[in-house]
């Protein structure tokens, strides 16, 4: 047996309990691992409410993401053998000591990756760096983050400082710090925002990356002169209602490649800013669930 940590019911975290489930066996496509790290994503607690994802068999093991060994390759899992060390997204939850992943949307762990850094990938890595491309800006140009002090806003950032992109962030007045850290211009989140911004960028920004939407969302767009530049992970409407689009994804095991190799070398840091084992899952789902965390949470599995 093998244990998960999941839910019985949609609803709030009084729903969440350890389960003792067999060990996953993997289907075509797919891998089976076992877990020695999990990442911890508002997506979780989105689809325990049932915000979406709604229609999965319950109960149901939390989490999207996991790294670990591989134990064991289903039919047509082409290009991955028992015992390497991978990464990616999951089928069936990540909050596990077994877990299995789609080989399309899985990638070697490279040596000098630890199991923690790769599990903090697939998800906000992904799609900070999804969202950085998608806009397409150049060095020289300025790139407002909404939301920038989570996973995916931290990596957004560093990757578009690397390319030689300007970066602004909105954020709370405790975040202000963490901001700094990342090499981004603070911007303090909530009403005259769009007058902070232009004060910090007295020609507006050359693209945003939304990651809040709504009335946050509308105020930075007037900022912004080519409204198509606007690229949004969690308010489709709004992107829409103002000249922008929702995140196109690029291929995951390329991408995760891509960002396993900035992590090696020293070029991307995911700021991971607390680990719990898995024992202390529903404590790490908390926090995230609450707003405090910054940065990345992983759960450790033994």
């Amino acid at each position: 047996m093998s244990k998960a940590f999941g839910f019985t019911e949609y609803g709030g975290p009084q729903h969440q309990v350890f389960l003792d489930r067999p060990v996953p066996v993997p289907g075509p496509g797919q891998l089976q691992i076992a877990v020695r790290a999990a990442g911890v994503n508002p997506i979780d607690w989105k689809i325990r409410r049932g915000l979406t994802g709604k229609g999965l068999d319950l109960p149901a093991v939390l989490g999207v993401e996991a790294a670990g060994v591989v134990e064991a390759v289903g039919e047509g899992a082409t290009g991955f053998a028992v015992g390497d060390h991978v990464f990616g997204t999951t089928v069936g939850g990540g909050y596990a000591q077994h877990a299995l992943l789609t080989a399309a949307s899985a990638a070697r762990k490279p040596a000098g990756v630890s199991f923690l850094q790769a599990a903090a990938l697939p998800v906000a890595a992904a799609t900070g760096y999804d969202g950085v491309e998608d806009i397409g800006l150049k060095a020289g140009q300025t790139l407002l983050v909404l939301g920038i002090a989570g996973g995916v806003g931290s990596v957004a950032a560093q990757i578009a400082r690397e390319r030689g992109i300007g970066v602004l962030g909105t954020a709370s007045d405790a975040r202000r710090a963490y901001v700094e850290e990342l090499g981004a211009t603070w911007i303090r989140y909530g009403d005259g925002a769009a007058e902070r911004i232009l004060a910090a960028a007295p020609e507006g920004v050359d693209g945003i990356l939304d990651l809040i939407g709504g009335a946050d969302a509308r105020a930075a767009a007037e900022t912004l002169a080519d409204r198509s530049r606007l690229v949004a992970t969690s308010d489709p409407g709004t992107a829409a209602e103002l000249g922008g689009s929702f995140i196109r994804r690029s291929p995951a095991g390329p991408t995760l490649a891509k960002l396993a190799d900035l992590v090696a070398t020293g070029r991307l840091d995911q700021k991971i800013t607390a680990t719990y084992p898995l024992e202390q899952a529903a404590e790490a789902l908390a926090e995230v669930e609450a707003g405090h965390a910054r940065g990345k949470l992983i759960l450790e599995v033994s």
